[in-house]
């Protein structure tokens, strides 16, 4: 494309050959309207195809909400590495080496708009990404346990090439559930990348998995390969909701 642009401008500023009469040798000039023509619609054919391609990504991956790393307020949260963090995001280190990033901190402290950034930036480059609760995953699991289907749930989250795990810790879960949910972990491990996010520590999982024999296994295949955000010292970013004024009587 750049060079059919060289080629506009050539002709533009009369640098056609000139032949020994003083005449313009036209039929050797390299300018051709079709040419342009056909050069400006490949482009834009190009970037519809790009865009739906992103779309149909962006809708597969089922985000909750749309949040880009621009709008997420780091001068509100100054114990965050916002150096580190932004490294992390511009070289899509985590999906080139296969590396885990997860999230700890309170509640409303921003982990999933960070999370959900990252996996949008990913999505943007191409890769497939998929966004599911913690306790909408260990449901799916479990149902695919009562009509066999275990091996079809698992070969479709092994199948995004980012997943994104959100809340991690809010729901209580079934021995056969931390089996399959470990078998899905265990299989992404050192292969492709997943983010997690928890409001408990690593030392807390234990009281909802309840398996210390698994909750030690899945700890250490998730952190030997990751980045580790903790987020423990920030704030909540949420607003109290204003009291409603007291009815009159």
């Amino acid at each position: 494309m750049y060079s059919c642009f060289c080629e506009i401008a050539d002709y533009s500023s009369g640098r056609c050959a000139e032949d020994t009469t003083g005449e313009f040798r036209k039929t050797r000039c390299p300018f051709s309207f079709v040419l342009l023509f056909g050069g400006v619609l490949h482009v834009y054919v190009r970037h519809l195809m790009r865009h739906h391609a992103r779309q149909l990504r962006l809708k597969h991956a089922r985000l909750p909400e749309i949040l880009v790393i621009e709008t997420y307020p780091f001068e509100r949260q100054p114990k965050l590495n916002k150096k580190r963090i932004m490294a992390l995001y511009d070289s899509l280190s985590y999906m080139h080496q296969h590396q885990n990033v997860i999230w700890l901190g309170i509640s409303g402290c921003g982990k999933t708009g960070l999370a959900t950034a990252f996996l949008i930036h990913a999505i943007d480059q191409g890769y497939r990404g998929r966004y599911v609760l913690f306790g909408d995953l260990i449901n799916e699991l479990y149902a695919a346990v009562a009509d066999h289907s275990e091996n079809k749930v698992l070969k479709k989250y092994l199948a995004f090439d980012i997943i994104l795990i959100d809340e991690i810790g809010y729901a209580e879960v079934e021995p056969v559930q931390v089996g399959l949910f470990f078998t899905l972990m265990h299989e992404r491990h050192k292969k492709k990348p997943t983010f997690i996010t928890s409001n408990l520590g690593f030392a807390e999982w234990g009281s909802f998995l309840k398996n210390d024999h698994l909750t030690n296994a899945l700890v250490d295949r998730l952190t030997e390969n990751s980045h580790v955000i903790n987020m423990k010292g920030c704030k909540s970013l949420r607003s109290p909701l204003e009291a409603e004024p007291c009815a009159e009587s």
